[in-house]
């Protein structure tokens, strides 16, 4: 009866442990300029805070996907500016990918981060047990 009742409450907490909400937190890996590309990682955005306000995302940009913050030349401004109300939803350029193709952070959004090492970054949220999602159509 005592070993019964040890494994009912075994059970018990492993089931509880499990019924515990698990923390939404997803890094995007953007390094494309193609609009299809920006426009599926904004829609990302909208759906995912819609479904679930505390998710925590963001957005890591290298090679070109900088792009998607630059008033220049995004086509998705307005959305990103929106996605930027929310605290939890962050937008990071690679500073090494903006020393490579001669970009100033003065061209980027305002509100826009700059990470040392984008890839670094990814790791890093991996790490912590954040997900990962390669942007891509």
């Amino acid at each position: 009866m005592k070993s019964f009742l040890v494994v009912l409450l075994l059970f018990a907490g492993i089931g509880m442990a499990y019924s515990q909400a698990t923390p939404y937190k997803v890094v995007f890996d953007l390094t494309s300029k193609d609009s299809l590309d920006q426009k599926a990682v904004i829609r990302w955005i909208e759906e995912i805070t819609s479904a679930n306000p505390d998710a925590k995302l963001e957005i890591v940009m290298y090679g070109k996907g900088y792009e998607l913050v630059m008033p220049e030349k995004s086509a998705f401004l307005p959305q990103v500016k929106e996605a930027m109300k929310n605290v939890n939803v962050s937008f990071d350029v690679c500073s090494v990918a903006m020393k490579n193709n001669h970009i100033d952070k003065s061209q980027l959004l305002p509100g826009v981060n700059t990470v040392p090492d984008g890839i670094y970054e990814i790791i890093s949220k991996q790490h912590d047990q954040w997900g990962y999602i390669k942007v891509a159509h």
